[in-house]
């Protein structure tokens, strides 16, 4: 394994040297994979929770196609509505007053579309397909999602940065940023723009809560919010109704809804949540976000004293900034790492060799000497990862230390 590590690094004329093994509760022959978001790493937290977000559902409840034949989504159950309502006021994320929509699809992925369709469908259909950009390094899934229906309504245009075609376009704003956690807005900034904000990392274990995210379109997710991805509940927060009743006649025709049962839960948890983070008592337990944001600092610490050692790779910095929900200054401590290598090497293949799959820097729309590394994975692959980090002992010949 590590002869292989020193050919590649070789072939870049960078000398990696001493891999050291330190035992793990793991194989040592493991593949771990780190190119997934799958946030797992919650589980410990919501299993000492107990039966406090326990659900019971008969066999006769929930049947209809129908939460409230008389609202725009006709199948968000009121209880997700005021649960997500609720949980935004507590945090002070976002703007949910009454004249915002909330639109549930089945994860943010599904209302990313919903929301393509919906701002492209008003435009002449005998023009070309609308443009729809993200500054690079942008989410890896942007590109495939917006090219998947092969729609003639919209296409996928590339790097916001470069992009400098007259007229109409969508440009999305992921703010965190994934892969890289920076703190994003527009970058085309044109007459005829309109903007879709992806918000999956704006919770105060991943950023700073410095005010409430006001605008026209938000994306919200309840994997990286709580943890629960394989509940596949997502929300959008939208200001226009046209905007709003469109997205929610793309989800009819895609799915005829979302599942009521995962929306009850998602309602439950968040409830939890909300209940937990306006507990005032004094002997009260930390709240599910200061202890995401405990752990994720922790993460980060450690895994910067590893890059720090080992003399390979680099890691963004981030400025520390004051978070009205924690009530302190914070640091960042994005859901990934966007790692570096010092000498131009290729990052993914570099960690490959050591059996780290990653999702390289290409996917996002820049060079391949960064890799993407998700921090949410359990304690013990998590601990894996940087054993065989710091088993990376390198100098890079050319200067560029």
């Amino acid at each position: 394994m590590v002869v292989g590590f020193e050919k590649a690094v070789s072939a870049t004329k960078s000398v990696v040297t001493s891999a050291k093994k330190a035992p793990t509760t793991l194989s040592s022959d493991r593949v771990i994979n780190f190119a997934r978001g799958d946030p797992t790493m919650y589980e410990s937290y919501w299993r000492q929770m107990g039966e406090k977000c326990t659900i019971v559902i008969s066999g006769h409840n929930l049947m209809s196609y129908f939460s409230n034949a008389g609202h725009f989504c006709w199948f968000l159950m009121p209880e997700l509505d005021r649960a997500i309502r609720r949980l935004h006021c507590v945090v002070g994320n976002a703007v949910v007053d009454d004249d915002r929509y909330i639109v549930v699809g089945n994860g943010s992925t599904q209302l990313f579309q919903a929301v393509l369709y919906a701002l492209s469908s008003s435009y002449d259909p005998d023009t070309e397909p609308l443009s729809v950009v993200a500054a690079a390094p942008f989410y890896s899934s942007y590109p495939e999602e917006t090219e998947f229906l092969r729609s003639g309504l919209y296409k996928w245009a590339g790097d916001a940065y470069s992009f400098d075609k007259d007229g109409a376009y969508i440009e999305v704003v992921t703010s965190p940023n994934n892969p890289d956690g920076a703190i994003r807005e527009a970058v085309v900034n044109r007459d005829g723009g309109k903007l879709i904000h992806d918000l999956a990392y704006y919770w105060p274990q991943y950023t700073p809560i410095t005010g409430k995210a006001d605008n026209d379109i938000m994306l919200f997710t309840f994997s990286k919010a709580t943890g629960h991805a394989g509940s596949r509940i997502g929300w959008a927060i939208v200001k226009d109704i046209e905007v709003a009743t469109k997205m929610v006649k793309f989800m009819e025709l895609s799915s005829i809804g979302v599942s009521k049962e995962s929306q009850l839960r998602a309602a439950k948890i968040l409830e939890v949540i909300s209940d937990d983070c306006q507990n005032s008592a004094p002997d009260k337990e930390e709240n599910f976000f200061e202890y995401g944001q405990r752990l994720m600092s922790d993460r980060w610490e450690k895994l910067r004293e590893v890059v720090k050692r080992n003399g390979v790779f680099s890691l963004p910095k981030y400025p520390q900034d004051y978070c009205n929900f924690i009530g302190k200054y914070t640091d960042p401590s994005p859901a990934f790492a966007w790692l570096k290598s010092k000498d131009g090497l290729n990052c993914d293949n570099l960690l490959r060799e050591l059996k780290i799959v990653t999702r390289g820097g290409t996917n996002f729309g820049v060079d391949s000497n960064y890799t993407r590394i998700s921090m949410l994975s359990p304690d013990e692959e998590f601990n894996l990862l940087l054993e065989r980090l710091s088993a990376i002992k390198g100098t890079i010949i050319n200067g560029n230390n």
